[in-house]
Protein backbone atom coordinates (compact mmCIF):
# COMPACT_ATOMS: atom_id res chain seq x y z
CA UNK A 1 0.00 0.00 0.00
CA UNK A 2 1.39 3.67 -0.68
CA UNK A 3 2.75 5.09 2.76
CA UNK A 4 4.21 8.38 3.37
CA UNK A 5 5.86 8.66 6.63
CA UNK A 6 6.76 11.61 7.91
CA UNK A 7 9.33 12.47 10.85
CA UNK A 8 12.26 14.41 12.42
CA UNK A 9 9.30 16.84 14.48
CA UNK A 10 9.87 18.19 17.84
CA UNK A 11 10.53 21.69 19.63
CA UNK A 12 13.02 23.98 18.81
CA UNK A 13 13.54 27.82 20.06
CA UNK A 14 13.01 30.51 17.78
CA UNK A 15 16.10 31.28 15.49
CA UNK A 16 16.78 27.77 15.76
CA UNK A 17 16.67 24.86 13.34
CA UNK A 18 14.97 21.39 12.24
CA UNK A 19 14.91 18.99 9.71
CA UNK A 20 12.12 17.16 8.74
CA UNK A 21 12.05 13.56 6.53
CA UNK A 22 9.18 11.86 4.15
CA UNK A 23 9.77 8.42 3.75
CA UNK A 24 8.09 7.04 0.71
CA UNK A 25 6.86 3.51 -0.23
CA UNK A 26 4.53 0.93 -2.23
CA UNK A 27 4.74 3.51 -5.17
CA UNK A 28 7.21 4.83 -7.79
CA UNK A 29 7.01 8.37 -5.95
CA UNK A 30 10.34 9.03 -7.81
CA UNK A 31 8.24 9.60 -10.99
CA UNK A 32 6.11 12.01 -9.03
CA UNK A 33 5.97 15.68 -7.64
CA UNK A 34 6.24 16.05 -4.23
CA UNK A 35 6.39 18.73 -1.42
CA UNK A 36 5.35 20.12 1.98
CA UNK A 37 1.94 21.46 3.86
CA UNK A 38 1.39 22.42 7.52
CA UNK A 39 -1.33 23.55 9.39
CA UNK A 40 -1.75 25.43 12.25
CA UNK A 41 -4.41 25.00 14.98
CA UNK A 42 -7.53 27.02 13.78
CA UNK A 43 -5.86 27.65 9.89
CA UNK A 44 -6.27 26.58 7.40
CA UNK A 45 -3.48 24.47 5.40
CA UNK A 46 -1.04 26.10 4.19
CA UNK A 47 1.62 25.45 1.26
CA UNK A 48 5.25 24.81 2.05
CA UNK A 49 7.43 23.99 -0.65
CA UNK A 50 7.26 21.76 -3.74
CA UNK A 51 9.86 19.99 -5.71
CA UNK A 52 9.72 18.43 -9.16
CA UNK A 53 10.53 14.64 -9.78
CA UNK A 54 13.75 14.91 -10.81
CA UNK A 55 14.49 17.61 -7.89
CA UNK A 56 15.48 20.66 -10.30
CA UNK A 57 12.69 22.92 -9.59
CA UNK A 58 11.47 24.03 -6.60
CA UNK A 59 9.23 26.35 -5.13
CA UNK A 60 8.52 28.15 -1.87
CA UNK A 61 5.53 29.46 0.19
CA UNK A 62 5.93 33.19 0.94
CA UNK A 63 6.19 32.75 4.72
CA UNK A 64 8.84 30.42 4.35
CA UNK A 65 11.18 31.37 1.45
CA UNK A 66 14.73 32.25 1.87
CA UNK A 67 14.07 30.10 5.12
CA UNK A 68 12.89 26.38 4.26
CA UNK A 69 14.75 24.25 1.76
CA UNK A 70 13.02 21.68 0.07
CA UNK A 71 15.08 18.46 -1.35
CA UNK A 72 14.89 14.80 -2.13
CA UNK A 73 16.90 11.08 -2.87
CA UNK A 74 15.08 9.51 -5.10
CA UNK A 75 17.71 6.88 -4.26
CA UNK A 76 16.56 6.93 -0.87
CA UNK A 77 12.36 7.71 -2.01
CA UNK A 78 12.86 10.40 0.70
CA UNK A 79 11.62 13.85 0.74
CA UNK A 80 13.33 16.50 3.03
CA UNK A 81 12.66 19.60 4.31
CA UNK A 82 15.26 21.86 6.22
CA UNK A 83 13.88 24.51 8.10
CA UNK A 84 15.99 27.94 9.81
CA UNK A 85 15.53 30.81 11.42
CA UNK A 86 12.34 29.23 13.31
CA UNK A 87 9.83 31.69 13.78
CA UNK A 88 6.96 30.74 16.68
CA UNK A 89 4.39 31.13 13.79
CA UNK A 90 5.91 28.20 11.68
CA UNK A 91 4.27 25.98 14.64
CA UNK A 92 2.01 23.30 13.20
CA UNK A 93 1.86 20.19 12.12
CA UNK A 94 3.77 19.54 8.57
CA UNK A 95 2.55 17.16 5.77
CA UNK A 96 4.40 15.32 3.44
CA UNK A 97 2.53 15.24 -0.15
CA UNK A 98 3.23 13.36 -3.64
CA UNK A 99 1.62 13.96 -6.55
CA UNK A 100 1.81 13.64 -10.57
CA UNK A 101 1.75 17.07 -11.46
CA UNK A 102 4.23 19.68 -10.05
CA UNK A 103 1.54 22.46 -10.61
CA UNK A 104 -0.98 20.63 -8.37
CA UNK A 105 1.13 20.82 -5.04
CA UNK A 106 2.39 24.72 -6.04
CA UNK A 107 -1.34 25.76 -6.60
CA UNK A 108 -2.38 24.34 -3.27
CA UNK A 109 -4.88 21.54 -5.23
CA UNK A 110 -5.14 17.98 -3.73
CA UNK A 111 -2.14 15.57 -4.08
CA UNK A 112 -2.63 12.76 -4.71
CA UNK A 113 -0.61 11.11 -1.57
CA UNK A 114 -0.51 12.47 2.08
CA UNK A 115 1.44 11.52 5.01
CA UNK A 116 -0.13 11.82 7.95
CA UNK A 117 1.88 14.61 9.61
CA UNK A 118 4.36 15.29 12.30
CA UNK A 119 4.31 18.01 14.96
CA UNK A 120 6.69 21.10 14.49
CA UNK A 121 6.35 23.65 17.84
CA UNK A 122 8.93 26.67 17.63
CA UNK A 123 8.75 27.92 21.32
CA UNK A 124 9.79 32.27 21.81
Amino acid sequence: QAQLVESGGGLVQAGGSLRLSCAASGRTFSTYAMGWFRQAPGKEREFVAVISRSGDITGYGDSVKGRFTISRDNAKITLYLQMASLKPEDTAVYYCAADRFYSDIAGRNEPDYWGQGTQVTVSS
